[in-house]
Parts: C-alpha cells; structure tokens; sequence
C-alpha cells in the first residue's frame, strides 16, 4: 500500500478547507429542499485530477463532514460517504486526465467530464439515495428527488468550475524545458 506523502497530506488538508469553504459561504438554493447547487465539486474534480483517487476521496469526505458540522444540522454521513465516493471516481481519471505532464485541452477535457459525469450519477442518483434509505428511512421517492437533482446540478456546476480550473491549473505549470539552460 503506497504511504501518504507530505504532499498529499497537505492536498488532502488544503482539499476539504476549500471544500468547506466553497460548501459552506458558495452554497447556491435550489427548489429541492435540503439540496442545495454545490461549487465545491468543481475543486474536488481538480484535486482528483492532480492527486488521485485516495486523496480526493479524504478530501471530500472531510469537507463535507465540515460542511454539515458547521450548518448545525449534524453530519448527514450518507452524503458525506457520497462527496468521497465521487471524489474517488473523479481522481480515477488521473493517469487518463494526465494534467500533470500534458495540457488539458480537447480529448483530456471529454474524458475529464465523461468521468465526473459518471462519479455524479452514480454517487448523487445511486449511493446517496440508497444510503438516505438505509441509514436514515427517509423516504425513496424524496431522496431520488434530491439525489438526481444533486447528480445533475454537480455534473454541470464540475464541467463549469472544474473543467477552468483544470485549464487553468495545466495553463499555469511550467511547460517541459522551460527552464533548461540552452
């Protein structure tokens, strides 16, 4: 099993504060009751994208707890298992995203959102759901409701806010041989 680096740890904790921060003061209402249009996906996407799956799903799962804690109401832990599942299928795409040694331009940019899109439906539309049912007996027709609603409004709200920070992170890194001596 590969250790944390001091690198990841410091992702994972940036990660969930702005996870927290973006979850907390940038939560936008939405006609579904408890269920609000989210940003902080859009950050989490670009953390999955450039540290992978494990610390992605840390940081969302920290965040969201965060983010719960801090409004009061209790953890929800069914959506906050849900914010790290996604995270986790977003940072999958890693080694075919490759925002590290490549830019982030056509074909990288569909399989990006091509996974985000999935980690969504499956996380927001499936697990939240089910796990709202099983932990907590709410009924099945209120949280489907809210789970594809979540599931569409993050997939639009990560192709918006993750896709430019993805450009604009790979835009920003130093092109290979930049700083070689000629």
């Amino acid at each position: 099993m590969k250790k944390f680096s001091v690198k990841d740890i410091v992702a994972i904790g940036i990660g969930a504060a702005l996870f927290f921060v973006l979850g907390r003061f940038v939560a936008i209402p939405s006609p579904v009751p408890n269920t609000n249009i989210s940003i902080q996906y859009g950050l989490l996407s670009l953390v999955a994208v450039v540290y992978g799956p494990v610390v992605a799903l840390i940081s969302g799962l920290i965040g969201h707890a965060l983010v719960d804690f801090s409004f009061g109401w209790g953890i929800w832990w069914s959506w906050v298992i849900t914010s790290g599942i996604v995270g986790c299928i977003m940072g999958l795409s890693q080694k075919k995203v490759d925002i590290i040694n490549e830019p982030f331009a056509g074909k990288r940019i569909v399989t990006f959102n091509i996974y985000q899109i999935i980690a969504n439906l499956i996380g927001w539309a499936v697990v939240a759901p089910v796990l709202d049912i099983v932990i907590y007996a709410e009924p099945a027709n209120k949280v489907f409701i809210q789970g594809l609603f979540a599931a569409a409004s993050n997939a639009v709200t990560t192709a918006v806010v993750g896709t430019l920070l993805c450009v604009a992170y790979s835009a920003a890194k130093p092109k290979k041989d930049s700083l070689s001596k000629k």
